[in-house]
């Protein structure tokens, strides 16, 4: 068998997220359909995060396993032969050794959310950013986006059917940058909770709107109803994933 690593690109307003299921189409299900069609095997497929139904992605990684040892360069053109007509695109291909891992081999996940900040909605960034029509503070969402960074339990950011074993998360990065009528969330971990970053992002939006939120009650409380609401996925970008051996681990 020879493992190949994938970085893909896709739009996930038609998706329902990463996971394959019967529900409708995934990111998973259409990259496996891909594979399949030009080589026969069904592979299964990993990748660095699992996003959620209407999550986008720049950079996402992943990896899978196939029995004949096509190169790399005719798995990406094919993969994306077939997934032509869907919204997802591979953007490079590697074969990489057997213990790497697109999901516990990765060091640190980074993720975007953009919040859309003007009276009039959006028409060309649609299902691409959460549009807030009254004007935020900056200065205070900046305030309380210090106070998430470092290791805390994050219950209060967590969402009730989240299945990790523990809610104790070290966020490294939390960062808001204001560009015109965006404001761009960046958050940079390890790993994250479910529907941690969209938690984090509907309480500093709240936080902005003038909502009297106080972070380290927040966290005390350990509570999902302490903290603000899930901001919509239409928002999220997963960045782009980190591994300690990038660019040690490729076959020649």
């Amino acid at each position: 068998m020879t493992r190949y690593k994938i970085v893909l690109e896709y739009d996930g307003t038609n998706l329902i997220g990463w996971q394959e299921n019967r529900q409708g189409p995934s990111v998973q299900s259409l990259c496996a359909d891909a594979i399949e069609q030009f080589c026969g095997t069904r592979p299964d497929i990993v990748a660095a995060g699992r996003t959620d139904a209407g999550v986008h992605a720049i950079a996402m990684v992943a990896h899978f396993d196939l029995p004949n040892a096509p190169c790399a360069e005719t798995v990406m053109r094919a993969m994306n032969f077939y997934l032509a007509s869907a919204p997802v695109s591979v953007l490079d291909c590697e074969i990489v050794s057997d213990d790497f891992n697109a999901r516990f081999s990765c060091t640190a996940r980074h993720y975007k959310y953009i919040v859309l900040n003007r009276s009039a909605p959006p028409t060309l960034d649609n299902n691409r950013v959460w549009w807030v029509p009254r004007r935020l503070n900056i200065a205070s969402m900046r305030r309380a986006a210090a106070q998430l960074v470092g290791n805390h339990d994050f219950t209060s950011f967590r969402a009730t059917q989240c299945q990790a074993k523990s809610p104790i998360k070290t966020l490294d990065v939390c960062k808001i940058t204001k560009r015109g009528d965006l404001i761009v969330f960046e958050f940079s971990a390890r790993s994250f909770l479910h529907h941690q970053v969209r938690n984090m992002v509907g309480t500093l939006i709240e936080i902005g709107l003038g909502k009297p939120y106080d972070v380290n009650e927040i966290f005390a409380a350990r509570n999902r109803s302490a903290a603000g609401p899930t901001a919509p996925a239409s928002g999220l970008y997963f960045i782009r994933a980190d591994y300690a051996m990038d660019g040690d681990d490729k076959r020649n």
